[in-house]
């Protein structure tokens, strides 16, 4: 049943099972044949389809190495196999129902290889695209020749393979895919990576096609048979031909690997030394500036040296000037208050005198009512002078602070000094003359009250005479407003020269602010120097690393340059083509044997080759002839500091 399932005929299983042993190995063929009577279906049906996957894919192998270049679609072990993988990829399918009908195809489970393997993307969306598919089934088969071309048949089930938990939603769990029969067909298709395929998969019907196995094509023939050793020879040879193919590939690999490493080498220099030509410039550049920069120094600090000295002096002589004015003012301040003192204490003695006698007058009350008033008026004018004077005094002490630092305002003050003691002079003597007065006052009133009723005429005279007085009193009061009024002008003018003197004060401390922010400056300069410095100690250091970097690459480059000549002049001397020693040019013989030098590769006797050495094809000694002996040697000796 299992034969007709998969469209197998009986005969033809016996037969392709009658050569089996001979394919998979003698006895192990007559013993799997044993017991796959005792297995279940679906054991046999796996184990027809491994032996069918061996068959195919090992007359594959042997018909494309015989046949000596690249498959087309129409080749028929090749369709035949692409059957066979087909019928392996089937086994086991979980139907799946949709709304119209049952499906069970193989491109579900070639859609998953796209997820696990990314390269497969590209076949994945080629299929796609492709115009003449329309069932899955078509896509599977367009899928599988893709992959046959790449060569990446066996990676891509591999993937699938490892993954069983994703493939159990498309199999059931005695399928090929999900046993050992899977990994070992993946085994084997490894295989298939040596043929090299050319299908066209666009002109091709791969949606009607009929997955039939031919088992005509693996039944033995006595030509099969004889023809065995011819085939061997033939996989031989061409073993040997795809061996050298590959060499020669490989030595086009170095090749051209080292011509570019040359390439990138001599770029690499061309740059480290434009690099340090520029670094050379910076270098001279930097130097340059730094002379420059040191200069500026030295000047800024002469000149900051120069102004520091000669405010120092100003300040100096500013200090002298200032504490013998202060001295000066203090002196006078002291004279100033002393004589205020007296003049007070005076009023005061003539304030009491003038109550007694205000007191012992009862009697002339009417007549001296007048020149009580006189008086009275008199004292106001003394308050209103002792004001003024108080007032005089208070500016001449603000005058005092406010005058201390300059030598021009000094000799003001001592002018206005002059004036105040002349203008306290004549108050003092106008005090005197009133003291007078008073005197001759109370002298008259003595006299009145010894000849009251004599002398009341005499009183009013004297009352007239005071009267007068008073108003040449009041003359003097007017003049002495107008001294006040200068004494106010005077203040101002003193004022404005103490701003002044404010403002040269304030410049010169902008100016010494500013030196100490030329002092700070030069600080950052020296910093900054010294930051320079370092730099270019640094930058020197590099650029002798870059030396000592660019005379090993030119070592190096020079070793890669004669290791390619070497490659490029090299060949490889023929047993047949040498019949003398290339050195000592005697005749090779049974006793005088041939050997190659491994260096040049030219034939020469035992004599002259006998020397060994490390060559960068072969880390171990090899036979080297003379004249590379002695000149590897001298090359070494030359490379080594």
């Amino acid at each position: 049943m299992t034969f007709q399932l998969w469209g197998w005929r009986r005969e033809d299983v016996c037969q392709v099972l009658s050569w089996v042993p001979d394919a998979v190995g003698g006895r192990g063929g007559v013993m799997m044949r044993k017991t796959l009577a005792a297995k279940d279906p679906t054991a046999v049906e796996r184990a027809n389809l491994l032996n069918m996957a061996k068959l195919s894919i090992k007359g594959l192998i042997e018909s494309a190495l015989s046949f000596g270049r690249t498959l087309d679609s129409d080749y028929p072990p090749l369709q035949q196999f692409f059957v066979v993988m087909e019928h392996c990829l089937k086994h086991g399918l979980k139907v799946r129902k949709s709304f119209l009908s049952y499906n069970k195809t193989i491109w579900g489970p070639l859609e998953l290889v796209e997820k696990l393997y990314p390269e497969a993307e590209e076949i994945g969306a080629s299929v796609r695209d492709l115009p003449g598919l329309k069932t899955p089934l078509g896509r599977a088969r367009a899928w599988l020749r893709l992959a046959l071309m790449q060569k990446k048949m066996a990676d891509y089930l591999r993937c699938l393979i490892i993954q069983r938990d994703l493939l159990s939603e498309f199999y059931e769990y005695h399928a090929l895919m999900m046993e050992e029969e899977g990994a070992v067909i993946v085994g084997l298709l490894v295989g298939l990576n040596v043929i090299d395929a050319n299908l066209c998969v666009k002109g091709e019907d791969l949606d009607s096609q009929v997955g039939v196995i031919d088992f005509s094509m693996y039944l033995k023939n006595e030509e099969d048979i004889g023809n065995k050793e011819r085939n061997v020879q033939i996989a031989a040879i061409l073993d040997q031909k795809n061996y050298v193919e590959e060499l020669n590939r490989q030595l086009n690999s170095t090749v051209s690997s080292l011509h570019s490493r040359v390439d990138s080498l001599e770029k690499s220099n061309t740059k480290l030394i434009e690099e340090l030509a520029i670094a050379k410039n910076n270098i001279i550049k930097l130097q340059e500036e730094n002379h420059q920069l040191r200069s500026e120094n030295k000047l800024i600090l002469m000149k900051t040296q120069q102004h520091l000295e000669v405010t120092k002096i100003d300040v100096e002589t500013e200090l002298q000037t200032y504490k013998h004015s202060r001295q000066g003012l203090d002196e006078m301040y002291n004279e100033a208050r002393r004589q205020l003192r007296d003049e007070s204490q005076l009023r005061q003695d003539v304030e009491n005198e003038l109550a007694v006698q205000v007191s012992m007058k009862h009697e002339i009350e009417l007549a001296m009512k007048l020149l009580e008033k006189d008086i009275h008026e008199k004292q106001d004018t003394l308050i209103g002078l002792r004001q003024q004077l108080e007032e005089v005094k208070a500016i001449n002490i603000e005058m005092y602070q406010k005058l201390q630092g300059s030598e021009d305002g000094l000799k003001e003050k001592n002018d206005i000094i002059a004036r105040l003691e002349e203008k306290t002079n004549n108050i003092t003597t106008a005090m005197r003359q009133l003291e007078q007065r008073l005197q001759q006052a109370e002298k008259a009133q003595m006299e009145a009250e010894d000849e009251d009723e004599k002398y009341l005429q005499e009183c009013l005279n004297k009352s007239d005479s005071l009267q007068k007085q008073i108003a040449q009193k009041e003359k003097q009061l007017v003049q002495l407003e107008t001294d006040l009024k200068i004494e106010k002008e005077w203040r101002q003018t003193l004022q404005e020269d103490l701003q002044k003197e404010k403002d040269t004060l304030s410049h010169l401390r902008n100016e010494t602010q500013q030196v100490i922010s030329l002092k700070k400056e030069f600080l950052n300069l020296q910093d900054e120097n010294q930051q320079l410095k370092k730099i270019y100690h640094e930058q020197e250091q590099a650029l002798q690393e870059l030396g000592n970097k660019l005379s090993e690459s030119k070592l190096k480059i020079e070793d890669i340059k004669e290791a390619n000549k070497a490659l490029q002049g090299l060949v490889w001397l023929k047993d047949k083509e040498a019949t003398h020693c290339k050195l000592c040019e005697k005749e090779f013989s049974l006793s005088k044997r041939k050997h190659h030098c491994r260096n040049c590769g030219e034939i020469f006797c035992n004599a002259c080759s006998d020397n060994e050495l490390p060559l960068p094809s072969s880390p171990k000694p090899v036979r080297v002839c003379d004249s590379c002996h002695a000149l590897l040697i001298q090359r070494c000796s030359s490379n080594l500091p």
